[in-house]
């Protein structure tokens, strides 16, 4: 199917890709999570019923679905998971899988191997169990994660570690790198926190890194780090903190691509993304009873972003030389801080009005 087979009359984008946040709990009680979900150590909570999964793809096949993504809460707490992985086998889709890696057993880690296009990620939040366990609340939980990659690794399936940096751990940058080779793992993701659910909490304490403090760690992995590693290493900060030929090169991490992702959460509710926990307003409809043909088309938030996006951002997203490649960066987060879609992303407004955003950025 190409580009303008997957289009409407109306020029709808295709829709690509698929969040599924498959359950609504999750078996650590990570301080810095933007999802926030409950704490659930017998996997009791809410999750995707199998048959809602196959719908939605099937509804999507003929809109230009090429890839989902897994993420949770747990993805890994799904009670079916194996199941969901084969329908995601059977319809010959990519897949990328966001786990703390607690329940990746040597069978887990073979059916995900089994899929031909694979993307996997384990969060290690510090070079040793005390940073690490700190971050996730759960004791025995950097042993679990290690293992996990372990297994990945030893079914053909080499995982990314992300790092969400905070106070504790920014001093073991170079640390969990060399962690990574250790375990086998195939690149480092280095994250901000995010202030949304228990993030936004952690963002009013002393443990958030200024900006200033970010920006600096953003040059030092682009112009340092990165030649001390065979590894990839990815710091996700906005584009406008980026050097011209990193992103040339295609180092760093992608731009969100919004206009051909939708979220289904795990009440099953169509949603921008996994902000529709938070944010009602970016909730479309329920799967399995509303059509996804009819609202990918006709939804009035998923068509003013189409209509507006990068023009209508504002504030220094306005203004920014770079807005076509970031397009607002986060619009969900933009929305949830400002309840205006088209409202500033809030690390360059703060960098902005700091003094610190890049002036060569600004037109």
């Amino acid at each position: 199917m190409n580009e303008a087979e997957c289009k409407s009359l109306e020029g709808t984008p295709p829709l690509r890709s698929i969040y599924f946040y498959l359950t609504e709990g999750c078996n650590l009680a990570c301080r810095h999570c933007w999802i926030a979900p409950q704490f659930d150590e017998s996997g009791i909570m809410p999750a995707i019923p199998v048959d809602i999964f196959q719908k939605v793809i099937d509804e999507a096949m003929p809109l230009g679905l090429t890839d989902v993504k897994l993420t949770g809460g747990e993805p890994l707490m799904h009670p079916r998971f194996a199941e969901l992985l084969e329908i995601i086998r059977r319809k010959n889709l990519g897949v990328t899988i966001e786990t703390n890696g607690l329940l990746c057993t040597p069978e887990v880690a073979a059916d995900i191997a089994r899929l031909p296009r694979r993307f996997v990620s384990v969060s290690i939040d510090g070079s040793d169990k005390a940073t690490h366990e700190w971050m996730r609340g759960v004791p025995g939980c950097f042993e679990k994660a290690k293992y996990a990659i372990n297994n990945l690794v030893e079914a053909g399936v080499r995982p990314q570690i992300i790092t969400t940096l905070v106070r504790r751990n920014a001093g073991q940058i170079e640390e969990i790198v060399s962690l990574a080779e250790h375990l086998g793992a195939s690149s480092v993701k280095f994250n901000i926190v995010l202030p949304t659910g228990r993030g936004k909490k952690l963002s009013e304490t002393a443990e958030m890194l200024s900006i200033g403090e970010l920006i600096r760690i953003g040059e030092y992995v682009e112009n340092i780090l990165r030649a001390k590693t065979r590894l990839q290493v990815f710091f996700d900060i906005p584009y406008a903190f980026r050097s011209l030929g990193g992103i040339a090169c295609g180092r760093g991490c992608s731009r969100c691509n919004i206009l051909n992702i939708i979220g289904v959460i795990a009440s099953g509710e169509y949603a921008l993304c996994g902000i529709g926990y938070h944010v009602k307003d970016l909730v479309f409809g329920l799967a399995g009873t509303d059509s996804l043909d009819r609202i990918w088309k006709e939804n009035g938030v998923l068509n003013t972003l189409r209509s507006g996006i990068p023009d209508e951002l504002e504030g220094i997203c306005s203004k920014c030389l770079m807005k076509y490649t970031c397009q607002g960066s986060c619009l969900a987060q933009n929305f949830y801080r400002s309840k205006n879609i088209w409202g500033p992303f809030w690390f360059c407004d703060m960098a902005y009005s700091e003094g610190l955003f890049p002036k060569t950025r600004i037109r």
